[in-house]
């Protein structure tokens, strides 16, 4: 058993990330400006952009590995110089509090983002599907933080070597346990809405990832940290799209700038990577969870 401290763990991922690691029989902490106990781990209520109480909840807690998640989590949450600064100086307090206390692992959440499709003056892809080796082009405040949070866990890789295993990786549209069951997602729509109607999907690429696989890629990575190279990113999402057509007549016709590279891929984001070297392949789509409802 080890003790992992997830930072974040009372949002819409950290739930379930923190429920994947208790329920693997591991000690779990999750730390989060307002905590939500719930059974599955220790909750402590913590501002991890002071660095002073975040080297003493490091110093307190004593993990093996750290799984970060706290941040303002999606574009536009605040100015854009506001929120650069917030989630780039949480992954630095972090790592720092990590290497003081010799932390073994130490897993970032990115953000699809970061490849920066959306753009207002427009984006087209390399190629499809993507991948980790397509060229990042963020366009906004909340997308280049997270690049440059990629960018902290390379340099602290190259300043640190295999004194502490470092990872990125980067979630698909998070649809929580509760969100199947017809909850607001993240955008306030249903998934139900977020299929019938594909313009509201079609901002995100049709990407997405039920929270509870993305725990599962979380615990994948910490048992393998040791055993792959050293600072890697990840793609992290479902294997087809939140969509009821197929995708490339979808794309045709709210994503233009997609249609020459779709070709029969049945996701824009590709996975292969989290499978090939962490042997994980989210198991959950749309199909089966609404199923579970009927609703499908």
């Amino acid at each position: 058993m080890s003790r992992y401290l997830v930072t974040g763990g009372s949002g819409r991922l950290g739930r379930s990330v923190v429920a994947v690691l208790a329920e693997a029989g591991h000690e779990v902490v999750s730390v989060d400006r307002s905590p939500h106990p719930d059974g599955t781990a220790r909750h402590i209520a913590c501002d991890l952009s002071d660095p002073v109480a975040t080297a003493a909840l490091f110093a307190d807690v004593r993990p093996d590995a750290v799984v970060h998640l706290a941040a303002i989590a999606v574009p536009f949450g605040r100015p854009d110089p506001e929120l650069y600064a917030t989630n780039t100086g949480l992954a630095f307090s972090v790592l720092e509090a990590s290497l003081a206390t010799g932390v073994s692992s130490l897993l970032y959440a990115s953000s699809p983002t970061v490849i920066g499709y959306g753009a207002p003056h427009g984006w087209e892809p390399d190629y499809l599907p993507l991948d980790e080796q397509h060229p990042l082009a963020p366009w906004n405040g909340y997308a280049l933080s997270k690049q440059a949070v990629e960018a902290i866990a390379a340099m602290a890789v190259r300043a640190h070597g295999d004194r502490i295993r470092i990872g990125s990786f980067r979630p698909c549209y998070v649809i929580a346990p509760e969100e199947w069951a017809g909850a607001p997602t993240q955008q306030g729509h249903t998934v139900l809405e977020r299929l019938d109607h594909p313009e509201l999907s079609a901002v995100a690429l049709f990407n997405y990832i039920d929270a509870r696989d993305a725990g599962d890629f979380v615990l994948a990575w910490l048992t393998h940290a040791h055993e792959i190279p050293n600072g890697g990113v990840f793609f992290v999402g479902a294997p087809d799209s939140l969509a009821r057509e197929p995708i490339g007549d979808l794309v045709a016709r709210y994503r233009p700038e997609l249609a020459g590279h779709v070709g029969d891929v049945p996701a824009v984001f590709s996975s292969e990577r989290a499978q090939a070297l962490l042997g994980w392949r989210a198991s959950r789509t749309w199909r089966t969870e609404l199923a579970l409802d009927g609703a499908s």
